[in-house]
C-alpha cells in the first residue's frame, strides 16, 4: 500500500471522531485486519465532495402520484422524461460513509441469529409521511402530505398472504409474496442471499440493471437503484444478521455514497446518515449515533422544485419496531425498538 499523507491521516482522525466505535465486542483479528485494510484503501481515495447532479427517484414519484389519484380522484402529474444521456461518473464512497457502514455491519453481527419457522411472520412497524403531487380542476399543481404509518406481517416462507394495518385501522390482506423477491422480500428469500459483500452487490446490480441499466428509458441509473434497493430491504424486512451486515458492506462499494453528520427520522430521533445524492434530492439512511443501529430513511430536496423548497424532507420514515411473530395482528415478544429489522 502506498504511503498515506498527513491530510489522509487527518481525514481518518476526523472520521473516527465523527463516528466513534460502537460499544460492542471487536471482531476476530483476521476480520479486523481485513476491514482495516479495506477502510484504509478507501481513505487513500478522494472523498466525494461534489457528487453527481441527481434526479427524482422515479419509483417514489410513480407510487406517490398513483396514491394521489386513488385517494383524491384527481389527475396525477407525471414528470417528463429528462433523457438518457449518461450522467458523470460518481466518485467512490466517501471515507466517513465507509467507516459508518462498517460500524453498522459490526453492530448487527452482535445480534443473536434468528431461526423462524415457515408458519411465522416478519413484523415491521413504520411511521412517517410521503409527499403527493397532483393537479386540481383549475390546472394548478398541488402538494399534499400522506401518512406512511403502518404495521405489516409478511409470511416467513411467503406461503400466506401479507397483512397490513395502516394508521391503526382494520387489517388489509395483500397478495402472498411466494418465493419472495427484492420488491417483496420474505425471510427465506433474504437468507439465501450471498453473505459476501462483493457477491451480494453483483446480485443487486444484476437486478438494478434490468430496468435501470444502459439502453433503458430510466434516468435513475443502476448505482442509485442499487442504493434504493438496499435501503428498501433495511426498512421493510427482517433479515439474518449476516445478510444485513453484507448489505451494509455492499453499500460501501456503491459510487457516490456519502455521510451526513446530522439527520432526523420521522419519529424525531436524531442521528447520522449514509446518503446518496441524485437529481436534486438526497436519499438518506439514518442511524443512531451512539450504537449505529438503523432508524429509518428520508429524502431531502437540495433545490427548489414542484415538490417543495430546498431542505424539505419530501419523504420521511422511521422503523419503530420489528421482529418475528407467530401470527398477523400480534406484536413480537422480542421486537427491536430501534432498528429497521431484528438484525439491523
Amino acid at each position: 500500500m502506498t504511503k498515506r499523507s498527513l491530510s489522509d491521516e487527518t481525514e481518518r482522525d476526523e472520521a473516527e471522531a465523527e463516528f466513534p466505535a460502537p460499544p460492542y465486542p471487536q471482531p476476530t483479528p483476521t476480520a479486523f485486519n481485513l476491514h482495516r485494510e479495506n477502510l484504509l484503501m478507501e481513505i487513500d481515495r478522494q472523498s466525494a465532495e461534489a457528487p453527481e447532479r441527481p434526479r427524482m427517484r422515479r419509483r417514489v414519484t410513480i407510487t406517490v402520484l398513483s396514491a394521489a389519484v386513488a385517494c383524491a380522484a384527481i389527475t396525477a402529474v407525471v414528470l417528463p422524461n429528462l433523457g438518457t444521456s449518461p450522467a458523470p461518473k460518481a466518485a467512490p464512497a466517501s471515507t466517513a460513509s465507509v467507516q459508518l457502514l462498517e460500524q453498522a455491519a459490526l453492530t448487527v453481527t452482535t445480534n443473536p441469529p434468528t431461526s423462524p419457522q415457515n408458519t411465522q411472520f416478519m413484523y415491521v412497524k413504520v411511521t412517517g409521511h410521503t409527499t403527493a403531487l397532483s393537479e386540481n380542476q383549475d390546472g394548478e399543481t398541488e402538494r399534499s402530505r400522506q401518512s406512511e404509518e403502518y404495521e405489516q406481517w409478511t409470511s416467513v416462507d411467503g406461503s400466506s398472504r401479507t397483512v397490513q394495518r395502516q394508521d391503526g385501522s382494520s387489517e388489509t390482506l395483500l397478495d402472498a409474496p411466494g418465493q419472495g423477491s427484492f420488491g417483496l422480500p420474505t425471510y427465506r428469500f433474504l437468507e439465501k442471499l450471498p453473505t459476501d459483500p462483493t457477491e451480494l452487490l453483483k446480485v443487486i446490480y444484476r437486478e438494478a440493471e434490468l430496468n435501470h441499466g444502459e439502453g433503458s428509458d430510466s434516468t435513475t441509473g443502476p448505482d442509485q437503484e442499487a442504493f434504493v434497493m438496499i435501503g428498501d430491504l433495511l426498512r421493510a424486512s427482517v433479515a439474518p444478521p449476516e445478510v444485513s451486515a453484507a448489505l451494509y458492506r455492499a453499500a460501501a462499494h456503491i459510487p457516490g455514497v456519502i455521510a451526513v453528520p446530522t439527520a432526523v427520522d420521522a419519529a424525531g430521533r436524531r442521528g447520522v446518515a449514509v446518503a446518496r445524492v441524485h437529481d436534486g434530492e438526497r436519499s438518506e439512511w439514518i442511524f443512531d449515533k451512539e450504537n449505529t443501529r438503523f432508524l429509518g430513511e428520508r429524502t431531502v430536496l437540495l433545490e427548489d422544485n414542484a415538490w417543495g423548497k430546498a431542505g424539505t424532507a419530501v419523504t420521511s420514515t422511521a422503523v419503530t419496531a420489528s421482529g418475528i411473530t407467530d401470527k398477523p395482528g400480534q406484536a413480537p415478544m422480542r421486537a427491536s425498538e430501534q432498528s429497521g429489522s431484528s438484525s439491523t
